[in-house]
């Protein structure tokens, strides 16, 4: 089985995605948000400030509770959500986090550290060299005593975070996406959705779109998808089966995925900061790791470059206008207004190649095409199939 396939061993219907990332979100967002939303109260009481005016901007709320602090509550979300999706895996889907991680008979560690001191240290030679060059664009901002805390807490607390985000992507949705693709109502479900998705944020930039007109609009599409159902001839016809068959493919769950994760940092500051051209970055970087998923048949590169990434750069370098504002080693100061789009562009169309070479050779990976566009089917069911072929002759 390849790595999308270990899907199939345990429940893979739809409905059970769909009720596992409720409560996964449920668990990141709400559950695992209360503990800062409890310091948060608490602070703005003790300062007399009440509860009107509770921050917002991430400076403000390092202000508040101290960035040690901060960082402590904001990972602890990831942690809870991280042991949300374990329990959605085991209870919902009766699947093994093995079969999540990889397709290899267990989990190579080698691999993870591999990633992670390779990456560790091609990025901090990177801060290295800048900071050389362009010194006039730092400060140095080390102190002991905070530095020696937020190692601890970024030692013990990040590798949580990036983990969350890569068994959620590269894990859960990766390989839900790639097994409900095989639906055969999938395309005309996906081809709504995406229509809708599209249209929705066309129509709230462009008109005062009031609650009343969203709520229309979900039942819209609801209307849509239910009167699909009722008529199912179009199943039958070349078009759509083509149609089918050219998305129920393994490309399908690395963009999705590689979309949606870099759609969920254009709430970071660095959006604001640096305009929406930053999505590049955010979108390349899911790719990159999406892709050397499917190509290394399990996550564990995916884990160890992603945890290098967040905890060197924490330690390393902060700024007033990141997402994670930490007591390290550097201060960037440099007007991030004016950076070059070579510091956006670089990363995804020149570093990431050359790792994914890198890689390729380390690893002998092959067979590209099948592993990046071939289809996705049940082995299981095709086992079975097979089974009753041969019974019959």
């Amino acid at each position: 089985m390849n790595y999308i396939q270990q899907a199939f061993k345990g429940q893979h219907q739809w409905w059970h995605y769909l009720i596992g990332f409720v409560i996964i979100l449920i668990a990141w967002q709400f559950i695992g948000s209360l503990p800062l939303l409890i310091a948060l109260i608490m602070a703005m009481m003790k300062s007399g400030n009440g509860l009107q005016n509770m921050p917002s901007e991430i400076s403000e709320l390092t202000n508040l509770l101290g960035q040690n602090t901060f960082l402590t509550l904001m990972l602890v979300s990831f942690l809870i959500g991280l042991i949300g999706l374990f329990f959605v895996i085991k209870v919902i889907h009766k699947q093994t986090i093995l079969s999540l991680t990889t397709a290899r008979d267990k989990i190579d560690w080698k691999r993870i550290w591999f990633a992670f001191f390779f990456w560790g240290i091609i990025s901090s030679a990177m801060v290295v060299l800048d900071y050389y060059l362009q010194p006039e664009g730092y400060v140095w901002n080390f102190d002991l005593q905070k530095f020696l805390i937020l190692a601890v807490i970024a030692i013990v607390l990040l590798p949580f975070q990036t983990s969350f985000e890569e068994y959620l992507f590269r894990g859960y949705l990766m390989q839900g996406i790639g097994v409900i693709s095989i639906n055969k109502k999938f395309p005309l479900y996906f081809i709504i959705f995406t229509v809708s998705i599209i249209l929705y944020f066309v129509l709230d930039n462009t008109i005062s779109f009031r609650w009343y007109f969203k709520l229309l609009y979900l039942l819209l599409t609801l209307f849509l998808i239910i009167f699909s159902n009722s008529n199912e001839s179009y199943l039958e016809s070349k078009t759509y089966k083509m149609i089918h068959e050219n998305i129920a493919r393994r490309w399908l769950p690395l963009v999705i995925t590689s979309v949606i994760f870099g759609v969920m940092h254009i709430a970071n500051p660095e959006v604001e900061k640096l305009g929406y051209v930053i999505m590049v970055y955010y979108i390349g970087t899911g790719f990159f790791l999406g892709i050397i998923t499917l190509m290394d048949e399990g996550m564990e590169l995916a884990l160890g470059f992603h945890a290098a990434n967040n905890l060197f750069t924490a330690l390393l370098v902060t700024a007033d206008w990141t997402a994670l504002q930490t007591d390290s080693v550097l201060k960037d100061i440099s007007d991030p207004s004016v950076m070059g789009i070579g510091e956006i562009f670089v990363p995804v169309f020149i570093v990431f190649p050359i790792l994914i070479f890198i890689f390729t050779k380390m690893y002998g990976w092959n067979n590209w095409k099948e592993k990046l566009f071939g289809d996705v089917s049940n082995p299981i069911a095709n086992q079975m199939h097979e089974l009753s072929d041969d019974t019959n002759v």
